[in-house]
């Protein structure tokens, strides 16, 4: 009997621990989902928050992207401006020193056209003098021939 007793001290020992090692693992298993779910609503909130970080960074970003887009954009139309400014001096410039040039010319083709009217009028002049003295000397022969 009492190796009967004995075997049955153990089966129940046997299944004492069964129990107790299959609550161990219930327990286990328990503590792990625990975990695992803190771990996720950890790597969250540090997702949302990293997540908050890059916005504000991008916004800043395009903020000041979009501010040194417009800098650049005033800068270009003032030099734009400063240059269409030189161009339309020097092309006034340019304009008067033609029109001064040419206005120049013009008197001196008129002074040129005057002087030889002039010249060509002496000598029309003289020739016309120089015809009525020929023709005078001419009718003179022939009323001395006449005679």
């Amino acid at each position: 009997m009492k190796a009967r007793w004995t075997m049955m001290v153990a089966a129940m020992l046997l299944g004492l621990a069964s129990f107790a090692y299959s609550q161990d693992v219930k327990s286990d298993v328990d503590k792990a989902a625990d975990k695992t779910a803190d771990a996720t609503k950890d790597a969250a909130k540090d997702t949302a928050h990293a997540t908050k970080k890059v916005v504000k960074k991008t916004a800043h970003a395009t903020d000041k992207a979009v501010d040194q887009t417009a800098d650049a954009t005033k800068d270009a139309a003032k030099d734009t401006e400063h240059g269409t400014k030189k161009v339309a001096k020097k092309t006034e410039h340019g304009v008067d020193k033609a029109a001064d040039k040419t206005a120049d010319v013009t008197k001196d083709a008129a002074k040129d056209t005057g002087h030889v009217a002039k010249k060509t009028g002496h000598g029309i002049r003289k020739g016309v003098k120089d015809v009525g003295h020929d023709v005078k000397e001419g009718a003179e022969k022939t009323g001395d021939a006449v005679k």
